[in-house]
């Protein structure tokens, strides 16, 4: 979407992919040229454990820069994964082609200007203060298995930007939370989610325009988020909202894996 930052389309792909890795760091960074592997062994998240290439140009050594990163992915116990944004380029897409690797869960970074008419209106909402209320909330909303506690009380507390912890608790239990990290003029929205019995009442929508209310008020000019390109409710959600799409990723990973 270069007509929103004014610039470059890969300038927009690098600026918000750049934001993402401040906004949800991993344990343990590594770089081969330009390709950023990132490793978390508290956190199974896919996104938290892959190759990130991030220029087009940077396809040498292949085959021996694979072999060096599936050696990193061994060690931590997880199956090497590449996310394809538009900055892997075509040549590394026909290379993981033509190896018979496999392409798997698409999804669209989306972004919307924060104008006074988008949350003008919104009522304000303080976020959590209380880190361990926040991570028992999203454990429950997700339905996750409380063994990722640590793991994810890590990664919130390894982010470096301004960090919004949201929950919406209509009669005293969570039906929604998320997690909005500003970024200087950017605000990112992140583990967004409802409850299951507590879908369509409106609860996620309520949260993320308190999110992004929050992130106004503190200088954000931009929203953004990431969402699987098959959850249709949240695209539709994100889309009343007034997201448009910015661009897509996808991951890639060798046969047989």
């Amino acid at each position: 979407m270069p007509e929103l930052l004014n610039t470059s389309p890969l300038g927009v792909v690098r600026r918000f992919e750049a934001a993402g890795f401040r906004a949800w760091p991993a344990a343990s960074v590594h770089y081969d040229g330009t390709w950023v592997i990132r490793l978390t062994a508290g956190h199974a998240a896919k996104r938290l454990n892959s190759v990130n290439p991030l220029d087009p140009g940077d396809t040498r050594n292949l085959d021996e820069r694979i072999v060096r990163a599936a050696r990193r992915f061994e060690a931590y116990g997880r199956p090497l994964v590449f996310r394809m944004s538009p900055l892997a380029g075509p040549a590394l897409e026909a290379y993981f082609d033509d190896a018979g690797w496999s392409r798997f869960s698409e999804s669209l970074v989306m972004a919307m200007r924060l104008t006074e008419d988008a949350v003008g209106r919104i009522m304000d909402q303080i976020p959590l203060k209380d880190m361990n209320r926040f991570v028992t909330a999203a454990i429950q909303v997700h339905d996750a298995d409380p063994s990722v506690r640590p793991g994810l009380s890590e990664i919130i507390n390894s982010i470096e930007p301004e960090v919004g912890l949201f929950v919406v608790e209509p009669q005293g239990e969570p039906a929604a939370s998320g997690i909005c990290v500003r970024d200087g003029e950017l605000a990112g929205l992140f583990e967004i989610a409802t409850a299951g019995a507590s879908r369509r009442k409106g609860h996620g929508r309520r949260l993320v325009q308190s999110a992004l209310k929050w992130a106004k008020l503190r200088g954000a000019g931009t929203a953004w988020l990431q969402v699987e390109a098959d959850n249709e409710p949240a695209l539709a959600l994100y889309r009343s909202l007034g997201f448009r799409e910015a661009y897509r990723y996808h991951y890639r990973r060798p046969p047989g894996d």
